[in-house]
């Protein structure tokens, strides 16, 4: 209404119905519970929370209860308790609402249409809440309708059980421990290392062992803490060098190449040291080498990896800046970025890092099989850089590494007892941000390079790279949980965390029946393997492990010298280098041709590629891509209905089921019994009706736009074929219409 006098306003219309309740479910009126793990408990909840759909920020959502345990936030409405509808690929600890307390990122809220990062004590509290999370899903809630005292409750609950720092403990991996039964799968076949014949084994298969031995000296980890309880070095390192200084300075065997050559890597003493230590370890490695020049470790080159790569700070800061792109509240902040979507991505400088570390890596190789030389990496505590390094040249030139079993057996060996601190690196504990770097997730996104450019080299998919980098944060597994063997075995054992039957009994990770059945884990195994055929009978005596590609080059035979052996003119050389003063290039470098990688590279990638031999990733420009179905998962532009590789696999699938059934018809026909070796694969029938980052997005995420550049799209909006276009899958609106 006017005033007497006022001036007249423009004709407006005036809406009372608030956004939230055009499209919505109405609040759910059966009571409606979190489904709770052994040793979860409910901490606190809030009811009439709606939840919105992440879409074109149109507030259309739902209502339901938003909870927080000490294991996760869910939130629950309707058809949380409904079966109808679930997915080929549901994991059994992580619903599609569920957030676990370590996997939040960033929380946000939202007062008065502003955003406001929360942490610690809150004076007022928001109607809105953004949580981010590692895995880059982002939640919106608005609690406009939820009781002040319930929003209190659950704001500051949600706070402070997964951003305010926590003891070991307190963390809900030892609560599971301790309330759920041990019923681990007895069929996982993954090598543990953490037995000295484990060790053993490993030599054998890789015929290391007349060089190397596997030792015991850490037993009771007398030695160092940092290091595992058994480890390989050189047959002639005696038990007193390795306790002269904590295992620093020791040549630390990581796996031998068919021709004898090995990858070793190396603790460096400190940097900032007085003369007189610095005098005395000198002396001691000058020992040490002295002691070893002996054939067959003649030939060796050494590489600092934290002069050569980049250093943590900096990849921490380039996945920080990497994944803001991917991190979108809706639809429109997504398509505003698109216009400078490429300079973006580059500015982020993480596809740059991935490249210079499969460069790295395929130096290494280089060394390793066209120069039959050692390779010893160095890095200060080598639990970092050089797990990345020693597993990517174990994945391109060691086919059982490309096996799901070899790999899964390769990060027990390099990263888990390797002593690679994924507490402190996946700061889960929240205690400091400056030891946080995401190393482990960039071995990750080098390997999807290789399993995207060579499909049937590898026996895991895509799928199972992104399901692994999701378990970083489920701490229900003890696998990702710790920054050392020395650290699970003295909590695990510790008096105050012994249970009433002993002492703690984790699950590893590599049990995939705990997240999924039998049928969603069929999406982990890629159809496409090209299986290594078994030798004949006549040629199983002759066979070794070796590679059937020859890579000698014209030109490049290295020319062996006596003097040139790494134990003689070059010790003061690497003496220097373990001391601290950092070198960037392979010693000698000068005395080989400077285009030797090029050489090698090139000469590889101009032969037809033998799936069970070498690999080497394609390096050069656009090779290097974005691994979308981890970080665009759960953005609805970025699916292709009905596209995509899910299109091929559904069609191999297919063929699959009907080879299998063949297969019955056949054995019923002779009547044999079905062969148990045939493995069950989900039938993706419809594949249209699948969204190419399928089995982690379906349709029900339906996109506003095509996934189209915004240019491309402006110039399309006008086109009468595209409006007349019957498209089952694409809603067009009516305001683009």
């Amino acid at each position: 209404m006017l005033g007497s006098g006022a001036k007249a306003a423009k004709p407006s219309f005036v809406s009372y119905i608030s956004p939230e309740e055009i499209h919505v479910k109405e609040p759910i009126e059966k009571e409606v519970n979190p489904h709770l793990l052994p040793g979860e408990q409910l901490l606190c909840e809030a009811s009439t929370v709606y939840k919105y759909i992440q879409e074109d920020g149109s507030n259309r959502g739902t209502y339901g209860k938003l909870v927080c345990t000490n294991f996760k936030i869910a939130f629950l409405d309707d058809d949380s308790t409904s079966d109808d509808n679930e997915p080929q690929f549901k994991n059994k600890i992580i619903g599609e609402n569920d957030i676990t307390l370590q996997c939040v990122d960033q929380i946000y809220g939202v007062y008065d249409e502003k955003k406001k990062l929360l942490t610690g004590q809150l004076r007022k509290y928001p109607e809105k809440l953004i949580i981010y999370c590692k895995d880059l899903r982002v939640f919106n809630f608005c609690l406009r309708y939820t009781k002040e005292e319930e929003v209190k409750r659950i704001v500051s609950g949600i706070i402070h059980h997964s951003q305010t720092p926590k003891l070991l403990k307190r963390l809900f991996l030892f609560s599971y421990a301790s309330a759920a039964p041990n019923n681990t799968d007895a069929r996982n076949q993954t090598v543990m290392f953490d037995t000295l014949e484990d060790w053993r084994d490993e030599l054998e298969r890789t015929k290391g062992n007349v060089q190397y031995k596997a030792v015991s000296t850490n037993e009771g980890y007398r030695v160092s803490e940092k290091l595992p309880l058994y480890f390989v070095v050189p047959i002639c390192v005696s038990e007193e060098s390795i306790l002269k200084y904590e295992g620093r300075g020791i040549p630390i065997w990581c796996w031998s190449c068919h021709n004898g050559a090995a990858l070793l890597k190396m603790s460096a003493f400190p940097k900032e040291q007085d003369d007189s230590a610095s005098q005395m370890q000198k002396a001691f490695l000058d020992g040490i080498y002295r002691t070893i020049r002996k054939p067959p470790y003649e030939l060796l080159k050494t590489d600092d990896l934290s002069s050569s790569l980049p250093s943590l700070q900096e990849i921490q800061t380039a996945y920080t800046r990497f994944k803001q792109l991917f991190l979108i509240d809706n639809s429109t902040d997504f398509w505003a970025t698109d216009v400078k979507w490429f300079s973006l991505l580059e500015s982020t400088n993480w596809l740059e890092i991935i490249r210079r570390v499969l460069k790295k890596a395929i130096e290494v190789v280089e060394c390793l099989e066209r120069q039959h030389t050692n390779v010893l990496l160095i890095e200060e505590n080598a639990t970092d850089l050089c797990c990345v390094i020693s597993s990517l040249v174990q994945v391109m030139m060691d086919s059982y590494s490309r096996t799901k079993l070899g790999f899964q057996s390769l990060i027990q060996k390099e990263w888990v007892i390797g002593g690679h601190g994924f507490l402190d690196r996946c700061n889960h504990l929240h205690k400091s941000d400056k030891e946080e770097a995401p190393v482990f997730l960039l071995l990750l996104n080098c390997v999807w390079q290789l399993v995207q450019q060579y499909p049937p080299a590898f026996e895991f998919t895509e799928t199972y790279l992104t399901v692994l980098s999701d378990s970083l944060y489920v701490p229900i597994f003890s696998t990702f949980f710790f920054n050392s063997q020395h650290q699970k075995d003295t909590t695990a054992t510790g008096e105050s965390l012994k249970t009433q039957s002993g002492p703690f009994r984790f699950l590893t990770v590599w049990d995939w029946s705990v997240q999924f059945d039998l049928k969603a884990q069929a999406f982990l195994n890629n159809p496409l393997y090209a299986e290594k055929p078994k030798p004949e009978k006549s040629q199983r005596k002759t066979a070794r492990f070796k590679h059937q590609r020859q890579l000698s080059l014209p030109l490049t035979q290295t020319k062996s010298s006596p003097k040139r052996g790494f134990f003689r003119e070059e010790t003061d050389h690497l003496i220097k280098n373990i001391l601290g003063k950092r070198i960037g290039k392979f010693i000698n470098s000068s005395d080989e041709p400077p285009n030797n990688f090029r050489e090698f590279y090139d000469s590889w990638h101009s032969k037809p590629v033998d799936y069970h031999g070498l690999l080497l990733p394609r390096i050069d420009g656009p090779e290097i891509k974005v691994w979308a179905q981890r970080y665009l998962r759960w953005i609805p532009e970025a699916q292709l209905h009905g596209g995509g590789t899910i299109a091929t696999a559904a069609k191999i699938l297919d063929l699959m089921e009907e080879v299998q059934n063949l297969q019955v018809k056949m054995d019923e026909e002779h009547s044999q019994a079905v062969s148990g070796g045939i493995h069950a694969v989900p039938m993706l029938r419809n594949s249209a009706r699948l969204s190419s980052l399928f089995p982690f997005a379906l349709l029900q995420r339906q996109s506003v736009k095509p996934a189209l550049p915004t240019s491309t799209w402006k110039d399309l909006e006008d086109e009468d074929d595209l409006v007349k276009r019957d498209d089952e899958f694409v809603d067009l609106s009516s305001d683009i219409l």
